[in-house]
């Protein structure tokens, strides 16, 4: 499931966008391998080794937020929008 207000290719620019400017560098080398969702309206993150806490963690920061999700240190990951947010109510 996506996300009403942000279609998949602007979460995925935002988000990688905010990794690389405001966070990567102090994230890395230390939490390689941990789950990382970030909000991309509001720049918040979460981090966990478990991806779904990350995730839930986000979600009731901001249930309507626009998040991507990634693990630090490698090239792809989970899920962008808002997927969890049925499974959750």
């Amino acid at each position: 499931m996506g996300h009403p207000r942000y279609s998949t290719d602007e979460i995925v620019a935002r988000g990688k966008e905010i990794y690389e400017k405001q966070l990567k560098s102090k994230l890395e080398p230390h939490e390689i391998g941990k789950f990382l969702v970030i909000d991309i309206d509001t720049g918040e993150y979460e981090m966990d080794e478990d991806d779904l806490a990350a995730v839930l963690r986000a979600y009731k920061k901001n249930p309507d937020g626009a998040r991507y999700e990634m693990q630090i240190g490698y090239a792809t990951s989970g899920t962008i929008g808002n997927a969890f947010m049925g499974a959750i109510r």
